[in-house]
């Protein structure tokens, strides 16, 4: 779709999923995008998730059963497209006698299997806690369980892979780069931005707003688009703690808790596991959550009361929190607040329009981002169909299945990678790992060595992943920060500021 030399069809607010989401579909359909985040790309709610692909179990008990379904079909698209970073995990459900009774869970399981007409991920079952695998971690009262699906995914990764795909077809992708300030100016947007490494401002136009700032939603409307009333969020932040591997089995735990809500313990790279979340109302600076002690203790309790091993305090080995930007309905508990994405479209007479994104879920992205180009779709006439149900993400490009054939052949390829790396590697890249090591023969080859991680790899994600920093690296586009020591994690920063002063030396040699 042809548009105005020098100015975008659409100019997005945010990086996180659904800002690349929109941006990919929206590019692939023919509109011109520009999109800018203030930080990384993911470096908010998108990075901070349970790393979940799942229809939400416990949304069934709040009746949101358009939500569920959307989400459970969405699991097998999205494995589809991403069998890399995306894989199916079970769940194991131990009943309670003292909460909801058995005929409950099974009659919530039975929804759960058949909502989302479910091919792939195998049905629920019934366990023998007493006799199977899964049982032995807990203690002797919990009897019997359910064992259901879901899908385990890299939440940093798929929101970088969304941004690549979006850039590769065309779309303007600025990490670190701040709306300065975006009004309307005849019939388009003049949005003034700002390098947040440099403070160099620029200034672009755009006949459509999109404002997918998540927990910063608000903030945007107010602060950079100036509307005196904005539509206002409520701040829901979940924290989760790491912890030492608590069990050696591959199944994840979903436990129920005395205040009705739930608890998740989920194997995590690999000497660890992941336990969360918490739903607690949050206020202040949306952009630095931190675990309260109270949330600490009260997933190390809620666990604790399942497993025979108490969960303690100086288990914890890593904490983090997220902030959920749900639209404000006026529920009385933060767990019973809805998550149903709300898309709430300004278009005064004659006026550039603004379109705001509030709430959503890691699951459904790709859905909301359908529904912003069915929204907007009027201002776009000629729009091409929708297209990304059926088209592989970066590196995703084979049948899930195969996944552990492509890794065998990619070791075989590599034979410099042992065994442990080279799963990490394809299971973050997929099938654009090899463009990793080109012209790599042999170990020496990779460069500098930071533990798991080898310059080789830092500098294809600095070239083609917008990384910086270490941050950016170990807790985004990998998860190597819990395996690397302080040692290790000096040397990269020290290999960064390095690369970065060549960089500039470069541009200076260049003009």
């Amino acid at each position: 779709m042809a548009g105005e030399a020098g100015v975008y069809d659409l100019a997005i607010i945010g990086g996180g999923i659904n800002g690349v989401g929109i941006a990919r579909d929206a590019q692939g359909r023919g509109l011109k995008v520009f999109l800018a985040e203030q930080g990384d790309l993911a470096s908010g709610t998108s990075s901070a998730s349970t790393k979940l692909i799942h229809g939400g179990l416990r949304y069934l008990e709040h009746y949101e059963f358009r939500l569920v379904r959307e989400a459970l079909i969405e699991r097998e698209v999205l494995l589809n497209a991403a069998p890399h970073i995306i894989w199916p995990l079970r769940f194991v459900l131990p009943h309670h006698k003292g909460l909801r009774p058995w005929p409950v869970l099974r009659l919530g399981l039975f929804l759960y299997d058949h909502l989302g007409g479910r091919k792939i991920l195998p049905a629920t079952r019934g366990v023998n806690l007493a006799s199977d695998v899964t049982g032995a971690a807990l203690k002797p009262e919990f009897t019997r369980a359910f064992e259901y699906s879901d899908c385990w995914v890299n939440d940093a990764r798929l929101v970088v892979l969304n941004a690549r795909d979006a850039q590769e077809r065309g779309a303007d992708i600025r990490p670190r780069t701040r709306y300065v300030s975006a009004r309307r100016d005849g019939n388009l947007w003049t949005c003034v931005l700002e390098d947040v490494n440099s403070g160099a401002k620029t200034e672009i136009k755009a006949k459509l707003l999109i404002n997918t700032g998540g927990p910063w939603v608000s903030q945007v409307l107010g602060r950079v688009i100036g509307e005196n009333n904005p539509d206002k969020i409520r701040m829901v932040k979940g924290s989760h703690i790491v912890v030492d591997k608590l069990y050696d089995h591959d199944r994840c735990y979903i436990f129920q808790n005395q205040d009705g809500r739930i608890c998740f313990a989920i194997p995590y790279e690999q000497n660890f596991t992941l336990i969360g979340t918490t739903d607690e109302d949050h206020k202040g600076d949306p952009g630095k959550p931190e675990i309260s002690m109270a949330e600490r203790d009260y997933l190390l309790a809620s666990v604790s009361e399942y497993f025979k091993k108490p969960v303690t305090a100086d288990m914890v080995r890593w904490t983090y929190s997220g902030i959920r930007p749900l639209y404000d309905d006026g529920a009385s508990k933060a767990q019973e607040a809805t998550r149903e994405y709300v898309l709430k479209l300004e278009a005064p007479d004659g006026q550039p329009p603004l379109l705001s994104v509030f709430g959503g879920k890691i699951t459904t992205f790709r859905k909301l981002a359908e529904a912003v180009l069915d929204k907007i779709s009027p201002f776009f006439p000629g729009l091409k169909p929708q297209w990304t149900a059926g088209v592989a993400l970066p590196g995703g490009d084979f049948p899930y299945a195969e996944i552990e054939q492509r890794i065998a052949d990619f070791q075989r390829r590599h034979t410099f990678l042992d065994a442990e790396n080279a799963r990490r590697i394809f299971r973050a890249y997929g099938t654009r790992a090899d463009r990793i090591f080109e012209g790599v023969r042999q170990g020496s080859d990779l460069g500098e060595s930071f533990g798991r991680l080898s310059a080789c790899e830092v500098d294809y994600l600095m070239k083609e992943e917008w990384a910086e920093t270490p941050e950016d690296i170990l807790w985004r586009r990998s998860k190597l920060g819990l395996h690397l020591s302080v040692a290790e994690q000096s040397a990269l920063q020290a290999y960064l500021n390095k690369e970065a002063g060549e960089k500039t030396r470069r541009k200076v040699s260049a003009l």
